[in-house]
């Protein structure tokens, strides 16, 4: 097992937590805006998950900009019988900031 001294350990916590903050000011953002009572980062609740969410849009041209549209206008027939809601509270930038959280998701 590879031992690393205090200044790697410390560079190594710095580096997680800089990757790991804006994943985290993300999901803060989604539970201000209450996606959370609909969607979970990794299982099916009313809505699919944010991970199948990315996983259908994978590689798709144009996704972020689909779904933060979908995030404010709601939508439906895409997941099954039960429609996604408008959610105009949501600004046009927090929809995208969104839908580009979810789709980095793996």
């Amino acid at each position: 097992m590879r031992r690393f001294n205090p200044s790697q350990t410390l560079s190594i916590a710095v580096m997680c937590m800089l990757f790991t903050m804006p994943a985290m000011a993300d999901l803060k953002l989604a539970t201000s805006k209450n996606c959370i009572a609909c969607h979970a980062v990794d299982k099916k609740l009313v809505g699919p998950s944010y991970k199948d969410v990315a996983k259908k849009y994978a590689g798709q041209a144009g996704a972020a900009d689909k779904l933060a549209v979908k995030i404010v206008k709601g939508g439906g027939g895409v997941w099954g019988v039960i429609p996604m809601p408008a959610n105009e509270q949501v600004s046009p930038g927090d929809a995208k900031t969104l839908a580009n959280w979810v789709l980095s998701l793996k």
